[in-house]
């Protein structure tokens, strides 16, 4: 059986997708955006202020499902320029201190032109 998770606390779908779905006590997140649920645009273009933004709504949708961050197994990570690698590991590794298994890499160009976009996949 498959439950469909949304929340307002998190940005809302740009397209025809779900922020998370969760099956057999799996949890997929959608490609989380730097986007500031409130208004519906991205978060100033610093890359520390956008990985802080998609930790936030990661945390949003995580809860409204009931998981918390030390049950993601596996985030896959984009990036539009590995030149921020570092500085969004600082703000990645602050939040998941459970160190999930992790891809991370570049890409053209991400929706909006957000520098990063984050996929998680939780387990209860």
């Amino acid at each position: 059986m498959l439950e469909y998770i949304s929340t307002p606390k998190a940005p809302a779908a740009i397209g025809p997708y779900s922020q998370a779905v969760e099956a057999g006590g799996i949890l997929y997140l959608s490609g989380t955006m730097p986007i500031d649920p409130d208004t519906g645009s991205l978060v100033e273009k610093d890359i520390v202020c956008q990985a802080r933004q998609i930790m936030k709504n990661i945390d949003a949708v995580l809860t409204q499902a009931g998981y918390t961050q030390a049950d993601v197994v596996k985030t896959t990570c984009f990036l539009a320029d590995m030149g921020d690698f570092a500085a969004f590991n600082e703000v990645y590794g602050g939040y998941f201190t459970s160190k999930p298994a992790r891809s991370c890499v570049a890409v053209k160009e991400l929706p909006k032109g957000a520098l990063a976009e984050v996929e998680v996949i939780a387990i209860r």
